[in-house]
This record gives structure tokens, sequence and C-alpha cells, in this order.
């Protein structure tokens, strides 16, 4: 999920589902970039303040969180 400036929060990021812990490792370690978002950050997800990464960075959340989506949709159909 793309947000920009979301209710003047000042953040413009992406929101992507996480595995358990990691939410909470990201922000630990580097609480300028990685955020717990309104709304789905109670589930798990991490916001990701696009100005603090490059592509490649960003690559690997965006890649964990498309495998974590894809997986569970595979689980659904059977």
């Amino acid at each position: 999920m793309f947000a920009n400036n979301h209710h003047g929060d000042g953040h413009v990021a992406v929101y992507v589902p996480a595995r358990a812990g990691v939410q909470e490792a990201l922000v630990s370690e580097e609480p300028a970039v990685y955020f717990r978002p309104p709304y789905v950050g109670v589930k798990g997800w991490v916001g990701i303040e696009l100005a603090g990464v490059d592509d490649e960075v960003l690559t690997g959340p965006w890649r964990e969180a498309w495998e974590m989506i894809v997986t569970k949709g595979r689980g659904k159909r059977g």
C-alpha cells in the first residue's frame, strides 16, 4: 500500500505485510526509515519511508510481502 502524507503524518511511504517479529526488529534498528503504520501496523505490517531507502533495499521487504500474499492465496485454493 502506498501512503502520501496520510492525514498529514509526513510519511511518503509504502506499507507492507511482514512476518512475525520483523516489524519490531526493523523499527528498533532504523526508526527514521521503518515505522508502525496506522491501521495495519497492529497486524505486523511495516511502513517504509521511501526517502530513506533505495530500490535495492526496498526490494527485500517488497518481495517478502509478495511471497506472503501469494502463499496465503494458494493455501485458500486448496
